[in-house]
């Protein structure tokens, strides 16, 4: 059984990594635009959801021949801020704006999971769902801000921040799942394994004591 990550995200293959599972990494091309405009009125969860779901399915179609055996796992994230779901700020401007409004405040991070099995090259199960973190930002001062959006970390990460990176300067600490704010949630993504049928010990590489 192969176990393939369904995004390009360096801190999700750090996480994974750290965890004892050497994924093989597959990026869905997914337009995340167009799944989104889908969807009639979404709440936060079901639009992270419907997004993991969508880069989840998307590979395991492309991987079949190549890992007939496998289990695929999409995910997405995003901040609930003020009753507003955002992603990738993408622009320095629209970065530093959010700081300013979440310097000191508390935000919802929503990470949507879905996992596709393979057997034989053929979908057998699916399991899908969302997790959600609140992150406690601290009271950054404008020149850190200004010096954080220049860095351009947080250009291209859901919220405009990161907990492994430069951005876990300016978090004062997180109510939930930590792994989960970084990109992937180990608990949730070892129950949405076990929904499938598979055991997270089952890709762990055997030790080698000296």
């Amino acid at each position: 059984m192969c176990f393939v990550l369904a995004s390009a995200s360096p801190a999700r293959f750090k996480v994974l990594r750290g965890a004892g599972i050497d994924p093989l990494v597959r990026v869905s091309g997914v337009d995340e635009d167009a799944v989104a405009a889908r969807l009639a009125s979404p709440s936060p969860e079901q639009l992270v959801t419907a997004l993991a779901s969508a880069k989840a399915e998307a590979v395991a179609t492309e991987i079949a021949d190549e890992a007939p055996n496998a289990v695929v796992v999409g995910c997405d994230s995003m901040l609930d801020f003020d009753g507003e779901v955002v992603g990738k700020p993408g622009d320095p401007e629209i970065a530093r704006q959010r700081w300013s409004r979440m310097a000191g405040r508390t935000g919802t991070l929503l990470t949507g999971h879905a996992v596709v099995r393979l057997d034989g090259g053929v979908r057998t199960k699916e399991a899908v769902a969302s997790q959600a973190t609140t992150v406690r930002f601290a009271a950054v001062t404008d020149a850190e801000i200004d010096a954080y959006v220049a860095t351009g970390e947080p250009l291209a990460v859901a919220g405009g921040f990161t907990l492994d990176g430069l951005g876990g300067w300016f978090v004062d600490g997180v109510d939930g799942d930590p792994s989960s704010v970084i990109g992937i949630s180990l608990p949730l993504t070892r129950s949405l394994l076990a929904e499938v049928g598979v055991s997270v010990a089952d890709f762990w590489e055997p030790g080698n004591p000296e």
